[in-house]
């Protein structure tokens, strides 16, 4: 009897066979996981200043060791999107004047880029699923929703953004987003939210047009008027 054969007799697998009938199982899935869970919820302000975040807490939260969400939040310290306080305690980082100012300057070069391009070829269907983000976030503002709405702010940027159709502006927003999304929970009741949303209409009517400049424009006058805001709520450097 050949080796083969006393294999098939045995039940005996060879390690060609059982590559050749399995799929890796990949060790990043819950630290994936639990990197993009935190990473969307910082952008969309879900995590705000002064909060703070620990580790067996976010383990508990998302039913994993410590291991997978010690090595997400390394990743995202490194983004600076959140820096150690003490121990195994994180938070967002203090936002200074000159830091807010920087951020505000280069958001408007690089998302009114992607506004731009958006413009250039935004179909009918964009258009009208902006227009119902623009609609519900109305809603929100006036019920004081601010989750719903800061939920639904990020969905109508990046939903502008990706239309662009920039991978690499994409991921440069992102990590923009990231360091300015916690601080847009501090506009709650300042009356930006209502602003906020009148340049979210009036970009989404550029879109509709085909107006690059016209959808800069309104992408420029929603990130400054909330930088102006903000410069009110931080303190001086």
């Amino acid at each position: 009897m050949d080796d083969n054969a006393q294999n098939e007799a045995t039940g005996v697998r060879s390690a060609w066979e059982l590559h050749a009938g399995l799929s890796p199982v990949s060790k990043d899935t819950v630290q994936d996981r639990v990197y993009n869970s935190l990473r969307s919820a910082i952008m969309r302000g879900e995590v705000k200043p002064g909060e703070t975040l620990t580790i067996p807490g976010l383990a508990e939260t998302f039913g994993t060791s410590a291991m997978p969400v010690r090595q997400a939040l390394h990743r995202l310290t490194a983004e600076r999107a959140i820096t150690v306080i003490s121990g195994r305690t994180v938070g967002v980082p203090p936002l200074s004047r000159h830091r807010l100012r920087d951020l505000a300057r280069v958001r408007i070069q690089v998302e009114g880029l992607a506004a731009a391009w958006a413009a250039e070829h935004a179909s009918a269907k964009l258009v009208d699923h902006l227009s119902g983000l623009v609609e519900q976030m109305w809603r929100d503002s006036e019920a004081e929703d601010a989750t719903g709405f800061l939920n639904r702010n990020q969905r109508f940027h990046f939903t502008v953004y990706e239309a662009a159709g920039s991978t690499v502006l994409v991921a440069i927003i992102e990590g923009l987003w990231l360091q300015i999304g916690p601080y847009l929970s501090l506009l709650h009741r300042s009356g930006n939210y209502r602003a906020g949303n009148q340049n979210h209409q009036a970009l989404t009517d550029a879109l509709k047009r085909g107006d690059s400049d016209g959808a800069r424009h309104a992408l420029e006058g929603d990130i400054t008027k909330a930088a102006e805001l903000l410069l009110t709520m931080v303190p001086q450097d």
